[in-house]
């Protein structure tokens, strides 16, 4: 392997969303440093963490019906029984939610948890409180697709947060998306919740990094319990 094959495999592309974004901060930067140089390294140093902030690295899914995959890189920060918001149309009754709160340095596209064909998207106008709050779930603003998968309907949410501004969902109602297939992006900090049907089983624990298309969220037919974890 050649230096060029080891840089090409080391960098990560961006995501075609994050280049009006890297473009801007770059200009920005040859502006400031016009001004005065040492700004110009400063807006070098945000530019590149823009850049970094909109990568879209390759992953490689579990292809598996009974498995749920992240659908966000970032730390479990809630697993229980919650009732979900009532435009999912998932009922009242309490199901299994399992949250990832991204922060800023996380990759934040997101990818579809199962294999599964959209039934319904809802987005809702709401607040922009912190994505770590309980109460964000119900109060922020959000994007719901309600999945149709081989062990019921399961919702999506895509939760805006104190700094992220702005939720995009390319996919629409009537496409099928496969585990780990992108659907969408939320920029600047937020979290997901996914709200599963009956029978699912946690197969992560509170505090755990979780990777998008990759970490194995719950599992579906399984008469093991919830994993136990300890923390080293």
């Amino acid at each position: 392997m050649n230096l060029f094959d080891t840089i090409r495999n080391t960098v990560v592309p961006v995501h075609k969303e994050g280049y009006p974004f890297v473009i801007a901060f770059f200009v920005a930067s040859l502006l400031l440093g016009w001004m005065w140089e040492p700004l110009f390294w400063v807006g070098l140093v945000l530019t590149l963490w823009c850049a970094y902030f909109f990568r879209d690295p390759e992953r490689v899914t579990p292809q598996d019906e009974d498995l749920v995959i992240s659908p966000a890189d970032g730390r479990v920060s809630s697993i229980g029984m919650y009732s979900p918001p009532a435009e999912l149309g998932l009922g009242a009754e309490p199901r299994l939610r399992i949250t990832v709160f991204m922060n800023v340095f996380n990759c934040h596209v997101n990818r579809a948890p199962m294999r599964g064909r959209i039934r319904e998207i809802v987005y809702r106008e709401g607040e922009f409180l912190n994505a770590e709050l309980d109460k964000a779930s119900e109060d922020n603003e959000r994007n719901s697709l309600i999945i149709e998968t081989k062990h019921g309907d399961l919702g999506v949410v895509q939760i805006a947060g104190l700094v992220a501004r702005r939720i995009l969902c390319w996919s629409k109602p009537g496409e099928s998306l496969e585990a780990g297939e992108r659907f969408g992006l939320i920029r600047f900090g937020s979290r997901l919740d996914v709200f599963l049907p009956e029978g699912a089983v946690a197969r992560v624990s509170l505090g755990q990094t979780a990777i998008a298309g990759e970490t194995v969220l719950a599992e579906f037919g399984t008469d093991r319990g919830p994993v136990v974890s300890r923390r080293t």
